[in-house]
């Protein structure tokens, strides 16, 4: 742990206090919070700029409202509930079939079969802000659930996998795939014990993996390798990346994306705080890359062009 910190000392390491100070509080008008905080506003809004978001079945916005939730599902076999204003996964819960006995029991992607009356509860909790970020009233949705492209079926341990992509000032700078464990209950969230692949931005190959600030090379509940995966679609994840910044406003931004294996990539949520583990996971700091941007910044540039420079810019073929 200690050589891996210091090796990224060595390659520009942005820290805590320097990312709040420096990029948060001077590029992310606080006004402009809302828009990735809620992420029914999130989806409002990307759906406005033409990216593709996971089908939403139905948002339950008060109490009263609960006792719908029955009729939004109908009769999907799968499908998530979520926080609007939730953070780390917290709150989620994924629904990917039902039981052939019992009419109103749902299998949860951990295999747990579930209540329709545990189902409305948890939504209640929802509502009531049990996992808002503000501790406040929040909203539950009802949407799509996600079936990951079988190139990460090997590196994921029942959830969904997904793309973090750091975007400053419109550009990409970094990203990383982020594959769920054991340990991490099927959720894509370091935090919680996920597995953090860096990519090369100029191919989309998956590097070396990082488990709880450790650098892996094989994920740990199945042993397969987490370096060497090409993503698919790359070249359009980091335009629809660098298309975040038009439509949050927000300079420094964290993007999400999850790859479905019919729909293609589309748009999780948005973050105006991305974590600083993405530097750990591809073995360099931020700090270079975020100063060469602003070298050649250019507030003409398109989503398109913006996307074409980060790989060109900060693909390995330059030793980045």
């Amino acid at each position: 742990m200690f050589s891996v910190a210091r090796n990224l000392r060595r390659n520009g390491v942005l820290g805590l206090n320097e990312r709040n100070a420096d990029f948060i509080m001077r590029l992310n008008p606080r006004r402009y919070y809302p828009r990735v905080d809620d992420k029914a506003l999130t989806k409002e809004l990307a759906l406005k700029a033409g990216m593709a978001v996971p089908d939403l079945y139905g948002i339950i916005e008060h109490q009263g409202q609960v006792r719908q939730f029955a009729e939004m599902v109908g009769d999907l076999r799968s499908f998530v509930i979520k926080p609007a204003q939730g953070s780390g996964g917290d709150g989620i819960l994924v629904v990917t079939g039902r039981s052939a006995r019992k009419r109103d029991s749902f299998r949860l992607s951990s295999g747990v079969l579930i209540s329709k009356g545990e189902l409305e509860h948890h939504i209640s909790n929802i509502v009531g802000g049990q996992y808002s970020l503000s501790g406040g009233r929040d909203k539950a949705l009802i949407e799509y659930c996600v079936h990951f492209d079988p190139v990460f079926a090997d590196v994921s341990y029942q959830g969904v996998p997904d793309i973090r992509v750091v975007v400053y000032r419109g550009y990409p700078a970094m990203a990383m795939v982020r594959l769920p464990t054991r340990a991490s209950d099927g959720k894509a969230n370091l935090h919680q014990g996920a597995v953090g692949a860096g990519v090369d931005m100029g191919s989309g190959v998956t590097l070396e993996g990082v488990l709880n600030d450790e650098v892996v090379d094989e994920h740990p509940d199945t042993g397969a390798l987490v370096a060497g995966l090409q993503i698919p679609q790359w070249e359009f994840i980091l335009e629809t990346s660098a298309k975040g910044y038009e439509v949050t406003g927000l300079g420094y931004l964290g993007v999400d994306m999850v790859i479905d294996r019919d729909r293609g990539p589309l748009i999780l949520e948005m973050n105006a705080r991305p974590g600083l583990n993405i530097q750990i996971a591809n073995g360099t700091g931020l700090a270079d890359r975020i100063a060469r941007i602003d070298d050649i910044h250019d507030v003409l540039a398109s989503p398109q062009q913006r996307a074409a420079i980060a790989r060109r810019e900060f693909g390995l073929e330059r030793g980045s």
